[in-house]
């Protein structure tokens, strides 16, 4: 039984309008989903994607007004996004510099083309080239980016921890990831990445890349940071990675139905969330696909409330 990839990343927005119109505008990503955080039904819950929403290409948004985060280790410390080949990498260059995006130089990290920036409010990301490795994602046709360069999806994701040990139990022997290989960290080499690999094929989608910097402060999570990974698991497996928990004895959430997908969260022993989210029923179970993400959409349970709860969000467009 094993995580088969990065299912989606969840990050905080102090200012929600400016964050929507970077990814949908800048990054030519599609909203597929406009809901509320289900526990704090005051902020939004966005998720942006492909054309479908399919699980390993969304990368989500909480609504939150908090300042800006302190950064430091124990925490998820950027967020790589996938596309195809140095070409894409260099399309992309040129439209950072037309659109005035900050961004670093090209350079070859782990034996893939990486470009990093950052999005308005300072969330680390970066371009990885993925050699076309990954599912297919469904290009969207209203994105301002051409078919060919658009965002291909999640992964690596890079988090830092203040010690490896007992985030390497973890990922071993309770999640069944593979230690496959050791990188120095980009900015410093003194420092070591453990690249972890999920699924039977791994790469570039399936990997979570750990760096041990035990010199880093404490993070202060905030606007700009990520709240937390989910890594994907196939909907019948979804009760066995409960079961797994419970008997290795890992606190977690228990069963978790967040109506699009099902949940389980975890805190690792260095303190970052985890979650482990099912590929179903995906987002087009209550929307038209054509319609993805024009209009709040709520799960059943909230449904009776959608008059106070849409009253109290404020338009993103």
């Amino acid at each position: 039984m094993d995580l088969t990839g990065i299912h989606h990343l969840t990050a905080i927005s102090g200012a929600i309008r400016e964050n929507h119109r970077f990814y949908t505008q800048t990054l030519g990503m599609r909203l597929v989903k406009r809901s509320v955080n289900q526990d704090d039904v005051s902020a939004y819950h966005l998720f942006y994607a492909d054309a479908k929403g399919t699980p390993g290409t969304d990368l989500t948004f909480f609504d939150w007004p908090v300042p800006r985060e302190r950064r430091g280790t124990r925490s998820i410390v950027r967020t790589c996004l996938r596309v195809n080949g140095a070409r894409a990498i260099d399309w992309w260059v040129r439209r950072f510099d037309e659109l005035g995006v900050s961004h670093g130089d090209v350079f070859e990290r782990d034996g893939r083309l990486n470009l990093r920036f950052e999005d308005p409010e300072g969330q680390r990301l970066a371009l990885v080239d993925d050699g076309g490795r990954g599912d297919a994602p469904a290009p969207w046709e209203r994105s301002p980016v051409p078919p060919e360069f658009q965002i291909r999806g999640l992964g690596p994701i890079v988090i830092s921890v203040p010690t490896l040990n007992p985030t390497d139990i973890l990922l071993t022997r309770v999640f069944n990831m593979r230690l496959v290989r050791d990188t120095p960290h980009p900015d410093n080499p003194a420092a070591t990445v453990h690249v972890f690999e999920m699924g039977a094929a791994g790469g570039p989608h399936a990997e979570l890349h750990v760096a041990v910097q035990p010199d880093l402060p404490d993070v202060r999570q905030g606007a700009g940071g990520v709240h937390h990974v989910a890594f994907r698991t196939p909907d019948a497996d979804y009760d066995a990675w409960a079961d797994r928990l419970n008997e290795f004895g890992v606190p977690n959430s228990g069963k978790v139905d967040r109506f699009w997908f099902r949940s389980l969260y975890v805190r690792e022993p260095n303190g970052v969330l985890f979650e482990i989210a099912t590929d179903g029923p995906g987002f087009g179970v209550d929307e038209d696909p054509a319609t993805l993400g024009e209009h709040l959409v709520l799960p059943p349970f909230l449904e009776t409330h959608r008059a106070q709860i849409a009253s109290r969000l404020e338009p993103i467009d």
